[in-house]
């Protein structure tokens, strides 16, 4: 069994096909939801808008094998979890020993699956668009895995108990929430897809208070893993299905803007808003999911995921401004430089995160060695600029020369030696020495770039990087050797740094959820409002009314559904049994469910019968929670399993005072109970017979 498993283990990730090699996802057809009603009954295809199930791209096969590793990891978890309960509880001395061998062979099982997952997070080339040829490689973020959840028979049972309807009329609502779930699972990478994302992630909010009650739980686990670490996150609370939503949207974000071309200005612009967005969502998470139990979704990896976006956001900013400037004018050589500089501090901000524990160990290896790359590289760029702008410059005089001493003040932190920058632009001979000591730093720069390349086995697969470092190098060397280099020029003379500067810095962008407006899937149960799940509800109950000359003895307010209010004694609708607040959900068979008062006297009017059927419900007490949190999760670096689902039968059982025996990595359930009241609505009084409404009081 061990050995087998090491088998699987030691199979190494799949031979991804490069971009430029795969099937275009544009040429794969994305198709609204169809149906097909058979002999069989209702089959429904998750095909949606936004999705690409059968995309045979390099993404694609990627997430697969993340999914075959995933698999690998829970299997070995699970193992492992036996194999330590097992040893707990032996006392043989030799099964002791063999547990032991045991144990030892899943560690290094489950370790290589790790690397393993961590080398097809590092495959960040599947990414990238083959019309980049001289752009440096940008990182993306890969979609997290989530198992099949069955709806159907969770829902059906509150459909049926809560609110008390034939669960039966619900079958294709379920179906469809169902296929869009399951479409969400292979998002198409472009806008449509991130619009699949929202869309679900909106229905989401309204199956939250439909379905699930404030800390109760309905039966239906919510089953994802972690981006990086492959572990599986399992929960009843919908809060994980919320926030695993958000991220996998980041990630396409991040996955659009790896893909945009950045050799135009309108795909820099598409690539910058795409990691901005990106940052935003974020953001938008860590603040709205603050105690996630996954720790791919925690606040501090959050906090390093959106430097990361931000500083590559700004990287493309600089790629922006060099295609527009002048590379020959000093004014312009200098905003290189600030911009150079610029997105060097966003990345080494974000290097300096990345290096902390427990970031280190669960980021991959590969974005830290990258983000200090990048970090080196714009150093030198900066520094590079800097030296053409002294050693070609040509003085000028007037207002311009002033206008580049004031540029040349600003871009320094300080002034060479303690020159004026007057004397610094005059001096030929000090500019010379001072541009050469800066291209000579920005030749070590370069070389120590080129060093981190080649020490990252997965850096050495960027043909396009090495390519990018190696002419840069070459640039730096070629002109300090033509500029006269001499060892003793440099020698204690350090270069000032430049001051990071950017016209346009990158900025979170918030993405309005709220502007998507999608239909309630379960509408037929009601108006939102009053039909949720924090009300309990009777079961639908008939009130045979007939009317009188002197009316029915009644009144009726609200927006939908309507509301009994100002209910006579002794008259006919209190005989039928009728009870004041009850909520009129059909008469004469129809649906008035989401009826105002109004239309429901209306309806009530235009019923000429002897006997009117009405379906009455009353609002019981508010849901209220007594059950503790349930939540299967791993413990620290044994990740073993711990099943906290358990079925709390004993009557005897009071919340609350099991509070201290919470899992510390359960979610923060603290919710504000309120008490929920309808609002106070207009009073709707018609008098008289044809009205079927009470009669006064001095006519009894």
């Amino acid at each position: 069994m061990t050995s087998h498993a090491q088998d699987e283990a030691k199979r190494g990730p799949l031979e991804l096909e490069r971009c430029g090699n795969a099937v275009p996802e544009a040429q794969v057809p994305s198709c609204d939801m169809t149906e097909r009603r058979g002999s069989g009954g209702r089959e429904r295809a998750s095909f949606l808008k936004g999705c690409d199930p059968l995309a045979r791209s390099g993404r694609s096969r990627l997430q697969k094998e993340r999914v075959r590793l995933n698999q690998q990891i829970v299997r070995q978890m699970r193992m492992r979890a036996g194999a330590e309960n097992l040893l707990r509880a032996t006392t043989n001395t030799k099964v002791h020993d063999v547990v032991l061998l045991e144990l030892s062979f899943m560690n290094s099982t489950l370790q290589l699956l790790m690397e393993q997952l961590e080398a097809l997070n590092s495959s960040i080339e599947v990414y990238q668009s083959s019309q980049n040829p001289n752009s440096t490689p940008l990182i993306a973020l890969g979609l997290k895995e989530t198992s099949e959840i069955d709806f159907s028979g969770p829902l059906k049972t509150i459909i049926q108990e809560h609110y008390g309807e034939d669960e039966s009329r619900f079958e294709d609502e379920i179906c469809d929430l169902m296929d869009l779930r399951q479409a969400c699972r292979t998002p198409s990478r472009s806008e449509a897809g991130v619009e699949l994302l929202s869309r679900y992630f909106s229905h989401l909010d309204l199956l939250e208070k439909r379905f699930f009650p404030p800390a109760q739980h309905t039966g239906i686990f919510f089953t994802w893993y972690d981006a990086f670490t492959g572990v599986p996150i399992c929960q009843q609370n919908i809060s994980l299905e919320k926030a695993s939503i958000l991220f996998n949207m980041a990630a396409l974000y991040t996955q659009v803007g790896a893909r945009c071309e950045r050799q135009s200005h309108s795909g820099l612009k598409e690539a910058v808003t795409a990691f901005q967005r990106a940052a935003g969502v974020l953001n938008h998470l860590k603040e709205m999911f603050p105690h996630t139990t996954s720790y791919d979704m925690s606040p501090r990896t959050l906090s390093t995921l959106v430097c990361l976006m931000l500083a590559q956001a700004q990287e493309c900013l600089l790629e922006q401004v060099a295609l527009s400037v002048i590379r020959s004018d000093f004014l312009s050589l200098v905003r290189l430089a600030q911009e150079a500089a610029k997105v060097a501090e966003r990345y080494d901000q974000v290097h300096q995160s990345m290096v902390h524990v427990p970031r280190k160990d669960l980021t991959p290896g590969f974005w830290s060695s990258m983000v200090q790359l990048k970090s080196t590289h714009f150093h030198a760029l900066a520094h590079y600029f800097v030296a053409v702008l002294l050693m070609d410059h040509k003085l000028s005089s007037g207002t311009e020369l002033a206008k580049q001493e004031n540029a040349l003040l600003q871009m320094f932190a300080a002034v060479p030696e303690g020159h004026p920058p007057g004397s610094l632009l005059s001096d030929q001979k000090l500019r010379q020495d001072v541009g050469r000591a800066h291209l000579h730093r920005a030749l070590k720069d370069h070389e120590k770039a080129l060093w981190l390349c080649t020490q990252c086995q997965h850096l050495r697969r960027f043909d396009t990087l090495l390519g990018i470092l190696q002419a840069c190098r070459n640039s730096s060397a070629e002109k300090l050797f033509h500029s006269g280099f001499d060892g003793d020029i440099v020698h204690g003379r350090d270069p000032p740094d430049v001051v990071p500067k950017a016209d346009y810095e990158a900025q979170l962008e918030q993405l309005i959820l709220t502007k998507l407006e999608v239909k309630d899937l379960f509408r037929k149960l009601g108006p939102l409002s009053v039909f949720s799940a924090r009300q309990r509800w009777t079961a639908p109950r008939s009130v045979q009314l007939r009317p009188g000359s002197q009316g029915l003895g009644f009144s009726l307010r609200g927006d939908g559904p309507a509301q009994v209010q100002a209910l006579q004694h002794l008259s006919p609708a209190a005989v039928a049994g009728l009870q004041e607040g009850d909520y009129v959900v059909a008469v004469a068979g129809e649906d008035t469910r989401w009826r105002s008062a109004n239309d429901t006297l209306t309806l009530l009017q235009n019923l000429h019968h002897e006997s009117i059927e009405m379906q009455v419900i009353s609002m019981m007490d508010s849901v209220i929670s007594t059950v503790p949190n349930k939540s299967a999760t791993y413990c620290g670096k044994t990740y073993s399993m711990i099943c906290l689902a358990l079925h709390y039968q004993d009557s005897s059982y009071k919340p609350g005072k099991d509070s201290k025996k919470t899992p510390f990595f359960s979610w923060a359930a603290k919710t504000k109970r309120k008490s929920s009241s309808l609002p106070s609505m207009h009073c709707i009084r018609t008098m008289g017979s044809q009205a079927l409404l009470a009669s006064s009081a001095a006519a009894h």
